[in-house]
């Protein structure tokens, strides 16, 4: 077994931009970061909301696993789907009966450095759904997957930073990373915490960077000012990604380092940078 080995956590993908900016910026990470294993939700992968079998296939040649959220249910030809695919994962504290599966264990490497890595789902419940527990949740699924690997990394896709800050909390110590998703935007509070879990409110986004999270702008603006439903297309040029690259102590499962890094692509010039 390696002494350590890295995971890259990549923020929601959203739509065909998303997953193309992945496609194309995903070459280079991997070149400086040299991952293990890719994480990437992908809740807003297929036209802005929900999953697909044709958009998973495409997603799951950049990543390892697939987590998502509440817009995981939002494209009704893509729920089958998570039953056939162990590494597409919806929310864990789902009430039981949904189709999927909240958690699953992935590896990589041959013999002696063969590693494996647990990755849970979980979703909020302030300004969410009312779903079961998220924390209890948690506690029964980290147990059952530190049966298999002490190398677990968290997706909580959650509104309220409280709520990401406090599973944060209760979980330092038991998980390698708990990162946030949902809210759209890269926060800059990435940390170990005391018991050696590496901790972000939100991995951000990866899609058009002049935007309101990834959708048109006057579609959103057109939403607030009439207060009437309307219908949200993600925008497609300019983009942006964020992620963050946690290494992970291989024996203990403890995070030993988290990097945070954006990657701004401009559209006129066609150049990019990091933040």
């Amino acid at each position: 077994m390696p002494a350590k080995f890295g995971v890259l956590l990549v923020g929601d993908v959203v739509g065909r931009t998303g997953r193309t900016a992945l496609r194309r910026h995903l070459p280079a990470l991997r070149r400086k970061y040299a991952p293990a294993f890719v994480v990437a939700n992908g809740e807003n992968a297929a036209g802005g909301v929900g999953m697909t079998a044709e958009v998973g296939r495409e997603m799951f040649a950049l990543a390892d696993v697939l987590t998502s959220g509440n817009h995981i249910w939002d494209k009704k030809e893509g729920i089958p789907y998570l039953d056939r695919e162990p590494r597409l994962l919806r929310p864990a504290n789902y009430p039981p009966g949904n189709p999927g599966r909240g958690a699953c264990v992935v590896e990589t490497g041959e013999g002696g450095d063969r590693v494996a890595l647990g990755v849970l789902n979980l979703q909020g419940r302030v300004f969410m759904e009312p779903i079961d527990c998220p924390f209890r949740t948690a506690e029964a699924e980290v147990a059952r997957l530190r049966e298999r690997t002490p190398a677990i990394v968290v997706d909580i896709h959650a509104e309220a930073t409280s709520e990401k800050a406090a599973l944060g909390w209760f979980l330092d110590g038991k998980v390698s990373a708990v990162v946030g998703t949902h809210t759209h935007v890269p926060t800059a509070d990435e940390r170990i915490l005391p018991g050696g879990t590496a901790y972000i409110t939100d991995l951000g986004m990866v899609g058009a960077r002049n935007t309101v999270i990834g959708i048109k702008a006057d579609q959103s603006i057109e939403r607030f000012l009439s207060g009437r439903p309307v219908r949200f297309e993600p925008e497609k040029g300019g983009v942006f990604l964020s992620c963050v690259f946690v290494e992970i102590d291989a024996a203990t499962g403890k995070a030993l380092s988290i990097a945070r890094e954006v990657i701004v692509e401009d559209a006129a010039s066609d150049r990019c940078g990091t933040l």
